[in-house]
């Protein structure tokens, strides 16, 4: 089982997409079509906001989604998942620092989430066997978030607060997932479409799913 995690439109889904074709596995993504709450949390003011907790509520609702694909993921054969219910918790918190959830609505949140990862401990296969996590620079970012085109990414009221995620991206990966051995990939450095690099890419994840060489291991060029 695999893990793809990192920033909004960083390019999680396109190359989930490719390695779970390559190494045709089952592919698990994120809760975006029919997620009628994620307009809203992008789109609301700040005073719906804070009258309709859209972002607390967006957060179950990722949650939720999240521990039934990770359940359905480690109970079934090879798979791959883009974004997990182990990143779930660092957007969850980003929101609380930033005023978006209150902190009761936080512990709540985290209390919920302890639960599950009880129950995740319980299971036969108990967690993923490798994450892959890209990282781009912020400029990178933007610019894909803008070039994918959903209208509700891109007011550009929203970029303070992709900025607020990316700045501690890298910090949560490194402090905070301990669930299994962590690739990191530079994406801004590799492109997924090209033959060379996607090829080098799944055939490093063959090699280090198994038999990782470390906690924390960087995707270099051949």
């Amino acid at each position: 089982m695999l893990v793809v995690g990192g920033m909004i439109g960083v390019g999680k889904t396109t190359l989930a997409s490719i390695i779970a074709a390559d190494l045709n596995i089952d592919l698990y993504t994120e809760n975006v079509e029919g997620n009628d709450i994620l307009p809203l949390f992008y789109t609301a003011s700040e005073e719906e906001q804070n009258r309709k907790r859209y972002p607390f509520l967006l957060q179950l609702e990722f949650l939720t989604s999240r521990y039934r694909d990770i359940k359905h993921a480690l109970f079934a054969g090879p798979s791959i998942m883009d974004r997990s219910i182990y990143e779930d918790w660092y957007f969850a918190k980003v929101n609380t620092d930033l005023g978006r959830i209150s902190p009761e609505e936080f512990k709540l949140y985290a209390k919920i989430l302890d639960e599950m990862m009880k129950e995740i401990s319980q299971f036969p296969k108990k967690a993923p066997d490798l994450m892959i996590y890209l990282h781009a620079s912020f400029e990178t970012i933007l610019e894909r978030i803008g070039s994918r085109g959903r209208d509700f990414e891109q007011d550009d009221k929203l970029v303070s607060y992709y900025r607020s995620l990316w700045e501690g991206y890298d910090d949560w990966v490194h402090n905070h997932y301990a669930a299994s051995p962590v690739l990191l990939v530079d994406a801004d450095q590799f492109d997924f479409y090209r033959a060379e690099d996607r090829k080098h890419l799944v055939d490093s994840v063959k090699n280090l799913q198994h038999n990782p060489t470390g906690q924390y291991m960087t995707l270099n060029r051949p």
